[in-house]
């Protein structure tokens, strides 16, 4: 037979099993250390610093030992907004952002109580002080050079703490109301400014290019009138030489014609006696021969026009005539095309300066009758006596 265990004695030994297990489940639980990849752990035992826990399973001592977290990532730490006197006593407030990275976890844990809270301290009293040894126009201007100088201030300290300050980013920096409104009033009137500067370069542009107008229009006006008077001289020159042509065709026959026309109207005055000039006389001989056919050519039956002789001729350009009528054509003809030339070139915008003098073209053209100015004159005196005689 089997001893009979009491029931008291059964539960306690149950009890006590129970309870071993448990401390064996805790003791196993506090003797595992699992350490994530991004991060690293300072194991001290009894209070001690022993080692850092790299990422990975670690078997530590139970119940007498404890570990401290630290992110091995770079962490974001906001500065909040701070207030300072710039060095023209002007009032602003600034916020920034640090980027911190832990590099040794032993002198982060040794070194610093909290190192989050001891680098945004630091980075605060830094802010300030950066921001009161500038102007306030750097201060809104420059906001590389106040990064550059924070986090150069924020290096050394935390160099000692294992910390690493990777950037920092001033994100506003505000001035007061006044100034606000100030630098507001400021803008405006800049701005009023700029728009004034435009208009009246505007206008001075507009009056520019209404007098560059005028003055091509002025030019063609004058190309126009300067051509008009040109064509108007080869009028009257062309007259002048038809004229004197037309007198070479009229011949003695003519001058003896108008004389008896002369006669014939003395005739019918009311005087009895008539002083007649030699010329007439002469003029009368020669009719009354024409009509007895005393000294005339027999066979011609009339009294033909007499050619004038060679120094008339030369004096009055006849023998000429034909290639005055011709140059004045030619003349006329190549100055219509220059002056379209110069009309076109005016407005395709070209040059002023390219474009001819009216006065010297004018005086181009004169040139070219001033030779014939005293023959001209010679022939109407000819014409003139001719008609007279």
């Amino acid at each position: 037979m089997f001893p009979v265990v009491p029931l008291q004695a059964t539960l306690t030994l149950t009890f006590v099993a129970l309870l071993l297990l448990f401390l064996a489940i805790v003791t196993v639980w506090q003797m595992v250390e699992i350490v994530d990849a991004t991060e690293k752990r300072a194991l001290t035992v009894f209070g001690e610093y022993r080692k850092l826990l790299e990422p990975g399973i670690h078997f530590i001592p139970p119940f007498v030992s404890a570990t401290h977290h630290f992110d091995m990532r770079t962490q974001t730490l906001d500065v909040p907004r701070q207030e300072a006197i710039t060095r023209d006593n002007s009032p602003v407030t600034a916020d920034a952002v640090v980027y911190i990275k832990v590099m040794d976890a032993k002198k982060a844990f040794l070194e610093v109580d909290d190192y989050k809270r001891a680098v945004s301290n630091l980075a605060q009293t830094t802010l300030r002080a950066v921001l009161g040894d500038m102007e306030l126009d750097d201060t809104l201007s420059k906001r590389e050079e106040i990064n550059a100088k924070i986090r150069k201030e924020l290096d050394e300290p935390t160099d000692e703490w294992g910390i690493r300050v990777e950037s920092v980013e001033v994100r506003e920096v505000n001035p007061s109301q006044d100034v606000q409104r100030a630098m507001e009033q400021q803008t405006s009137a800049e701005r009023k400014r700029r728009a004034m500067i435009l208009e009246a370069q505007g206008e001075r542009r507009s009056a520019v290019e209404k007098a560059e107008g005028d003055k091509q229009s002025n030019i063609i006006r004058a190309q126009g009138e300067k051509q008009s008077q040109i064509l108007e001289a080869q009028g009257d020159a062309v007259s002048t030489v038809l004229r004197a042509k037309s007198a070479e065709s009229m011949g003695e026959r003519a001058v003896i014609e108008r004389g008896m026309e002369t006669l014939e109207s003395i005739g019918h005055g009311e005087s009895t006696t008539f002083v007649l000039p030699q010329e007439l006389t002469s003029l009368m001989g020669r009719y009354g021969k024409h009509l007895t056919g005393s000294d005339v050519k027999l066979d011609e039956g009339q009294l033909d026009s007499l050619e004038f002789d060679d120094e008339t001729r030369q004096l009055l350009g006849l023998d000429n005539i034909d290639e005055i009528l011709g140059q004045i054509d030619e003349e006329a003809d190549l100055d219509v095309e220059e002056m379209e030339q110069e009309a076109q070139a005016i407005k395709e915008g070209e040059d002023m300066d390219t474009i001819q003098d009216p006065d010297e073209v004018i005086g181009g053209m004169s040139d070219e009758f001033e030779g014939d100015e005293e023959e001209w004159e010679e022939r109407e005196d000819i014409e003139t006596e001719t008609e007279t005689n």
